[in-house]
């Protein structure tokens, strides 16, 4: 499964999922793997840098497509030894098209997760690569024309709401064609317009049209609507491309930021893909496992660090009603890696990406880049706002982002919407300032002095550590009831600041990091998670959910 509904009904589509041939190329290791996962599932590859190959035969018709919705993180695809496709990035889609060469196949795909100077997002981190086919393959039959993607954008004024939506579509055959666009909304068409295409010719088509018995995408009621757009020649459905969506509006208003014209608090946690011994690889069951732990704890809104999630997850935050913040991929990068020649296009291609495949899903409510990056020097700002530039270009919707911990020597305030922070106060110290109140007033004073104080003000990471199961009565560091006290009284003060519209806690769960981090996480971990890798909940998961559900509840 790779969505939770069906993205097609006249598109023939089928998962490649199952057991594929697989080998290391240094030959550590050959036999069968499962895909989707990770090849650290396998004990002689758990700290595996390097490249493996991927095989499978299939069979394709005259028109097909590949669709890989993540391998970690270069891949080269093949196809009876000719390379169809290349990829770099862990978390974003991409796809390979085969025109003409129905029959049985060989396909393979070389995986690469080792770091190199050409890789500048994916380097040693507070996080681990993990390598392999991470999510998903699907093969769709194609025919003469098909929709690669669909953007639905809501809006509502005095006469209700309206839709306008733009549909992407391209050509497959070299003769020009006419059709037909039509669109659905759970069935009902509601608007179509002719389309002539010239062989090979990819185009844009906006629609628009008044909807006005549309029910609103609420957080506490989350309606979703199946759209549905379909080509259609000489009467007869060729291609359609079906996507879940919601009315909504989201905007930033001074220091609010309004949900459908309401101001929303939120409460939050980042949130990595790692999952104890499956890796990043994650499963619906667990994604719904991690889901079930948020809403218990009493959280409105997850932060995807550091880079795109998995479509699946996205799907069940929309069904739940659950925000995201999510954000293109990015953490900790210093001028020089910045400075990578890789760096900007790669970035580019990710926020394209992320974008492109994303763009429709309701719960999605601002974007995000460059997690604590160079954004304190002169060469620092031009990449962010060459990237923020980028963003817009993609969706003028959503409100823009990046957190940042440069604290009072940020320059890059000015070219966001929201203005988010990270901290620790009482956990890492803070120009001689450990205690709560006083890092988060000076960091509040900084926004004002720099003319960025008329902004939302998140609280983007906050947190402590504390290793699962060891437990002191001298609440030493990284016992649980140290982490437990902090959490209480970093909650306590950033809770009762009503300048404060969101608390995204650091971190959800515990996550393996590479082993270059070993001297600041023991067991090669970040441990500020409220559960462990096992999702084994620490004294701080009550903790939280105390300050979460009574701050819900005073604000009704």
């Amino acid at each position: 499964m790779y969505r939770l509904f069906e993205p097609h009904e006249v598109r023939r589509t089928r998962e490649l999922s199952g057991l594929w041939d697989f080998a290391t190329e240094d030959g550590l290791y050959e036999g069968k793997l499962a895909v989707p996962s990770c090849w650290e599932v396998i004990p002689s590859l758990a700290a595996y840098k390097g490249t493996a190959r991927y095989t499978k035969r299939i069979v394709t018709g005259e028109r097909a497509r590949l669709v890989f919705k993540g391998v970690s993180h270069t891949a080269r695809v093949y196809l009876d030894g000719e390379k169809i496709a290349e990829h770099y990035n862990a978390y974003t889609e991409f796809c390979a098209d085969i025109i003409g060469k129905a029959g049985e196949h060989t396909l393979e795909v070389v995986v690469d997760n080792a770091y190199s100077e050409t890789s500048a997002l994916h380097v040693e981190n507070d996080y681990y690569t993990y390598g392999g086919i991470i999510r998903p393959v699907i093969l769709e039959e194609l025919s003469s024309a098909v929709i690669n993607r669909v953007h639905f954008d809501p809006s509502k004024d005095e006469g209700g709401w309206s839709a306008t939506v733009t549909v992407f579509a391209e050509s497959l055959t070299d003769e020009t064609r006419d059709y037909t666009l039509k669109l659905s909304l759970d069935g009902k068409p509601f608007s179509e317009s002719r389309l002539t295409l010239s062989g090979g010719e990819a185009t844009a088509v906006t629609l628009k049209a008044h909807l006005e018995d549309a029910i609103p995408y609420e957080l506490d009621a989350p309606r979703l609507y199946i759209l549905s757009a379909e080509l259609i020649s000489d009467g007869v459905a060729i291609d359609d491309l079906c996507d879940r969506v919601g009315f909504r509006t989201v905007r930033v208003e001074g220091k609010k930021i309004l949900f459908n014209d309401k101001p929303i608090r939120l409460l939050g946690f980042n949130r990595h893909e790692d999952y104890n011994s499956l890796g990043s690889s994650i499963p619906l069951q667990a994604m719904m496992r991690d889901l079930a732990l948020l809403r218990e704890v009493g959280a409105n809104s997850i932060r995807t660090c550091h880079y795109p999630n998995d479509e699946l997850f996205l799907d069940a935050c929309d069904e739940l009603g659950l925000l995201v913040w999510e954000e293109a991929h990015a953490r900790g990068l210093n001028e020089a890696q910045m400075k990578n020649p890789s760096f900007i296009p790669q970035s580019l291609k990710c926020i394209d990406e992320m974008i492109g495949s994303h763009y429709n899903h309701p719960s999605i409510f601002c974007w995000g880049m460059l997690n604590e990056c160079v954004s304190d020097t002169e060469f620092g700002r031009e990449c962010y706002k060459t990237l923020f530039e980028r963003i817009s270009s993609n969706d003028v919707s959503r409100p823009r982002t990046f957190a940042s911990n440069k604290q009072l020597k940020d320059i890059c305030f000015d070219l966001v919407d929201i203005v988010s922070i990270n901290m620790y106060p009482l956990w890492y110290d803070f120009f001689g300032k450990r205690d709560v109140r006083s890092v988060i007033d000076m960091l509040k004073e900084y926004t004002e002095k720099t003319g960025n104080g008329t902004k939302p003000f998140i609280i983007s990471e906050i947190g402590a550590g504390a290793i699962y199961g060891y437990r002191t009565d001298s609440e030493c560091k990284w016992s649980e009831e140290r982490q437990a006290s902090i959490l209480d009284s970093q909650l306590t003060t950033a809770l009762s600041d009503d300048g404060i519209v969101g608390v995204f806690l650091w971190q959800f769960s515990d996550v393996r990091v590479d082993e270059s981090w070993f001297s600041s996480r023991p067991r090669c971990e970040n441990n500020k998670g409220i559960v462990d890798e096992y999702r084994r909940k620490k004294l701080g998961f009550e903790v939280v959910k105390r300050h979460f559900l009574a701050d819900k509840a005073k604000r009704g």
